[in-house]
């Protein structure tokens, strides 16, 4: 459809070429004469009046919607009136059975407004901020949802931006409790290498703040563990204002939670565990240094090169995140920490420990002793089971290892491996069950003071040469951990970042099986040694020791000693 414009500049054209009279041009172009006037006057085409609509059937409840409106004006802001509210109440109450629902709607938007000028009530108006490079920052937390170990479960992402170059750092936890809030922090300071120089801006989070103080501005009674870190790293909180209000005082931060999430979160992530998908976000976070915030012409990482170097410097001390917690271990071995259960050796039974319950993993002390480690349980009434904290009592006790929890979580984990498996199962086969899990539980103890590949590499070859035994094993791991340390002395270093298979080349010693050699085809050479051509040894000899002496003669003494000693040189010359 051709537009006035066009229509103006074709009157204008043929009135200056041709010069065409009104009449003509109105009959040329199929317009009025006002029209060609308009055209001949200016180029632009003047703007169309509005076209007001009546609405006569709409004049009968102005009054009850202005009443509603007006006792908006009151009420809370998330209940006050909608359109779609008023329209409704209006069918309900009034009897307004024939109005439409956009002809309500229109009158509303019209209408709100004036109610709100005729009582002095002012807009609100959003200021733009400046802010300087290296002194300010904006905090907050988003959820998410993770397809964690096959599960999907509801986290909580920490979002940390400097307000000036909008660098961010992203952090995802199974919790936004406290531990979690403070691990966030240590986690962006020492990413960003610094700490801002002003304050971080804050909604009013229960992890930080105990009581909002209302009518003194932003007076807050804050928690103590959190003064504590403010103290600690030496920065200041503003606190934004509580509600919807203060949501545009870091305006910043929110929107971070937004684009992050849609941009690298979208589909769920499906990760084994919490610490996978941290290590892709530290990526993420990398990565996002190349874009560009709004209008700007530099990207995240010019801005940030220069606000780095503005930064106060972090403290060389670093703060416990976590919440120290002093649970006792049960009959069972276990630690019941906010709902969920962790192993810990068995020595420990029925003596309180010290727990840091940090936001993802849990470490128990006894004493200044470190005992365990585990990765914090994300579902409630879970269970995390170190096999290593039963081995004294599976000693005692090999029966239940075959159906404990702990095997079960090891095999799942990856910990427990196909050699272990295969090796338990010779043993067994050799000593019986008891026998053989006993063994088995000698070779998982070499895990405590050997690399678990070298331990791996001893079953392996106790396997090869049929000898089930820990000691075997445990032999052939010191071997194969000598010989790759020398291998690595050779090369200068050169070769610490390569697989240990590829580093070593050629034959290598391991134990001999003299059952092996005994059977073997003498033309062969079994673990470089030359064949046994020896004779078998007999006993023959010490035989002589059971007959009785002749009754004829009288044994003496010394006949006695005599028969003995020949005997035994006999059995020794054989």
């Amino acid at each position: 459809m051709e537009s006035r414009v066009d229509v103006f500049a074709r009157i204008r054209r043929d009135a200056r070429v041709e010069g065409l009279s009104i009449r003509e041009l109105a009959r040329r172009h199929g317009v009025g004469r006002p029209t060609v006037r308009q055209a001949l006057k200016q180029a632009e085409p003047p703007e169309r009046k509005p076209r007001v609509r009546a609405a006569p059937r709409l004049e009968a409840f102005k009054t009850a919607i202005d009443g509603m409106l007006w006792e908006d004006l009151e009420a809370p802001r998330k209940q006050r009136h909608t359109a779609r509210r008023i329209f409704a109440r209006l069918a309900g109450e009034h009897g307004a059975k024939e109005l439409s629902y956009s002809t309500v709607r229109d009158y509303v938007r019209k209408r709100r407004p004036e109610i709100d000028a005729e009582v002095g009530r002012i807009p609100e108006v959003f200021v733009p901020q400046e802010h300087a490079p290296g002194a300010e920052a904006e905090v907050d937390f988003g959820e998410v949802w993770v397809v964690l170990a096959g599960v999907k479960t509801k986290c909580h992402m920490f979002t940390f931006r400097l307000s000036n170059s909008g660098k961010a750092i992203h952090r995802v936890y199974p919790t936004q409790a406290q531990e979690a809030f403070l691990e966030g922090h240590i986690d962006a300071f020492e990413d960003i290498g610094g700490i801002p120089t002003r304050h971080i801006r804050y909604d009013n989070l229960t992890d930080a703040v105990v009581k909002v103080i209302y009518g003194t501005g932003r007076q807050r009674t804050e928690n103590q563990r959190w003064v504590l870190f403010r103290s600690h790293y030496g920065f200041d909180a503003f606190y934004c204002q509580p509600g919807i209000k203060g949501a545009h005082e870091k305006g910043g931060v929110e929107g971070e939670v937004g684009r992050f999430r849609r941009t690298h979160l979208s589909p769920m992530p499906v990760v084994d565990s919490l610490a996978e998908l941290n290590d892709q976000i530290r990526q993420w976070d990398i990565e996002d240094e190349d874009r560009r915030v709004g209008n700007r012409l530099r990207t995240v990482a010019q801005d940030f090169a220069v606000e780095r170097s503005l930064l106060a410097p972090i403290t060389a001390e670093r703060f416990e995140p976590g919440l120290i917690l002093t649970p006792r271990v049960n009959r069972s071995s276990l630690i019941r920490v906010r709902m969920a259960s962790y192993s810990v050796p068995a020595r420990v039974i029925g003596r309180p420990v010290r727990v840091f319950l940090r936001a993802s993993e849990v470490v128990v002390f006894e004493g200044r002793t470190e005992i365990a480690r585990h990765p914090r349980v994300v579902t409630q009434h879970g269970q995390s089971v170190n096999l290593d904290h039963y081995l004294e009592v599976l000693h005692h006790k090999p029966g239940a290892l075959p159906g404990s929890t702990a095997l079960a979580q090891a095999r799942a984990s990856g910990v427990f491996t196909s050699a272990h498996e295969a090796f338990w199962a010779a043993a067994r086969k050799t000593d019986g069950d008891a026998g053989g899990t006993r063994a088995l539980i000698d070779v998982l103890l070499l895990h405590r003071s050997m690399a678990a590949e070298d331990v791996i590499a001893g079953i392996t070859a106790a396997l090869t040469v049929g000898a089930v035994t820990a000691d075997v094993v445990a032999v052939e791991a010191r071997r194969h951990q000598t010989l790759h340390e020398s291998i690595s002395e050779s090369l200068g270093g050169s070769g610490l970042g390569r697989h240990r298979g590829e580093q070593a080349r050629g034959p290598e010693r391991r134990v001999v099986s003299l059952t092996q050699r005994r059977l073997a085809d003498p033309a062969a050479v079994i673990a470089g040694l030359p064949a046994d051509r020896r004779p078998l040894p007999s006993v023959a000899a010490y035989d002589q020791l059971l007959r009785l002496p002749d009754r004829t003669e009288p044994a003496t003494p010394n006949t006695m000693r005599t028969t003995i000693s020949d005997a035994a040189q006999k059995g020794s010359a054989s």
